[in-house]
């Protein structure tokens, strides 16, 4: 194989965004090269395997990706460069509340049919009042799809195109630059149903409902609480989703290289010109460098003349959100009652508030709709505390000690006590059993203290656009606009292929 050290377009990190990106800008004709340190693809959303089980490392909900055309982000993607996969769709997920243990449909009707035996009417009312006020706001995210966002002034044509379908939603859209709290106010006052806004609002954007943009919300209600609605798993994993990304590149000329670190993103003056792999070997891009690291990590691989000292303070004072405690776990699935969900959330206690520590958990047993995920007979799971581990209880522990070894089982326990609700003899079935820290999502994911992604509540800025005052240097990722979560993060992806793509491509590819 010819190793090119040219190329019109690099691409560091192979998360959802940078994938998005590269797929986007090969079928868009550039020749593009994504560099991986990782020997696995995906970032957050890889999967890997164990002992027959095949896991996976984060992201395990998924929605609007097994129809199309779709309002998510990555559906787009993956109509674009032709790819697919085969999906498991299932309308259920479960419940262990302080409330009791129940099954939660996402329709809107069948909701309220679980607030009507948990809280009595004015609870359904107040539910219905909120469907009424949200569909206006959805309606408006909708008229203004993420593939036609660039930060050039070819957004005048590719955003201008949907402007009559805009005009109906104005009003709407003024009421989504907001946070969702301000949306409940005067609709919801149920405490029950507050706590259940502020849990899906935090496992949207990582922050409860005062602090996510009312926009999230609009486009999850439009896509959650519409008729007939069904979640999505795909089949073979999360990996399977990196993998149809990959072939897309792979289509188009473009290349992955795995296990290839960026050491520095090189300069000619005042633009990006390629970047300088830990080896030494130099690659030059045409057009220019895509970075789908963390801003921190970015900011690494800049010479300090690079980059004005103004965008590198700013930028690296960005607050990150905590970490993960992870279980994978391998287990003898003999005997199992019939009617398991394959994903529960658990909460302790409402009052410590959805971002507390040690008090949301979430369990994926996707085995359970793709058993080719588990020998016969067995089940993989995967149970994880979502972004609020703590980077500063681990900081400095060396991985071989005895102290990190005693952590790792202190901090897991809470992972165990949920899973136990929804399988009680949990420990004498497991045949497998790994624990992960913020450590391990330090080292296997390079990322900046473990962290998932910016914590940038709505009321305190917004996420930045994927623009630098570096030519030549862009960003996508979930240190962009719009966040975190793999819709945002292919969104982003999507507009930084976007703004390198000629305006007449773009539109076609709209079209």
């Amino acid at each position: 194989m010819v190793v090119k050290n040219t190329a019109d377009a690099i691409v560091i990190g192979s998360g959802i965004g940078g994938l998005s990106c590269a797929a986007l800008l090969a079928r868009y004709g550039f020749e593009v090269l994504t560099c991986e340190s990782h020997t696995i693809s995906g970032g957050a959303a890889h999967s890997f395997q164990r002992n027959g089980f095949t896991f996976d490392s984060g992201p395990s909900l998924y929605s609007g990706l097994s129809y199309s055309p779709s309002s998510n982000p990555l559906r787009f993607v993956l109509d674009a460069v032709g790819e697919d996969i085969d999906w498991a769709t299932y309308d259920t997920w479960g419940c262990c509340l302080p409330e009791g243990d129940f099954p939660a449909p996402i329709g809107a009707d069948a909701f309220a049919e679980i607030l009507a035996q948990l809280r009595g009417k004015e609870a359904v009312s107040q539910w219905r009042k909120l469907q009424q006020v949200m569909k206006p706001l959805g309606e408006a995210t909708l008229a203004l799809p993420s593939a036609a966002l660039r930060y050039d002034l070819g957004a005048i044509f590719t955003l201008g195109r949907y402007f009559p379908a805009m005009l109906p939603h104005l009003g709407a859209s003024l009421q989504l630059t907001g946070d969702f709290a301000g949306i409940l106010e005067g609709a919801v006052s149920d405490r029950f149903l507050l706590n259940w806004l502020d849990l899906l609002c935090f496992l949207l954007s990582g922050l409860p409902a005062k602090g996510t943009s009312a926009a999230e919300m609009a486009f999850m209600f439009a896509e959650w609480y519409r008729p007939e609605v069904v979640l999505d798993y795909p089949m073979g994993g999360s990996g399977a989703i990196v993998d149809a990304l990959v072939r897309g590149i792979q289509r188009y000329g473009g290349e992955l290289r795995l296990g290839t670190r960026v050491a520095e993103i090189l300069t000619d003056g005042d633009r990006a010109t390629g970047v300088r792999l830990q080896n030494g070997e130099v690659i030059k891009a045409r057009r220019g460098v895509i970075s789908n690291i963390s801003i921190w990590d970015t900011l690494k691989l800049l010479d300090k003349r690079a980059i004005s000292t103004t965008f590198r303070q700013e930028r690296d004072r960005t607050p990150p959100c905590p970490s993960f405690m992870h279980l994978h776990l391998g287990i003898d699935g003999t005997g199992l009652p019939e009617d398991l969900h394959c994903h529960y959330i658990f909460v302790e206690d409402w009052e410590k508030g959805v971002k507390a520590p040690q008090n949301v958990i979430a369990i994926s047993i996707p085995s359970l709709l793709d058993p080719s995920l588990a020998p016969p007979g067995k089940h993989a799971i995967h149970v994880y505390t979502p972004a609020t581990e703590p980077y500063e209880l681990w900081e400095g522990m060396d991985r071989r000690s005895t102290a990190y070894q005693e952590q790792k089982e202190a901090r897991s326990r809470i992972c165990w006590k949920a899973l136990e609700r929804v399988i009680p003899d949990i420990r004498d079935r497991c045949e497998l059993t790994l624990i992960g820290t913020p450590l391990t999502h330090e080292r296997f994911l390079n990322i900046h203290r473990g962290t998932y992604g910016p914590e940038i509540p709505v009321t305190e800025g917004v996420f930045p656009s994927a623009t630098t005052p570096l030519p030549g240097l862009l960003l996508c990722g979930a240190s962009t606009f719009p966040g975190i979560g793999v819709p945002a993060v292919a969104a982003s992806g999507i507009a930084a292929a976007n703004t390198l793509a000629p305006v007449h491509k773009h539109l076609q590819l709209l079209n």
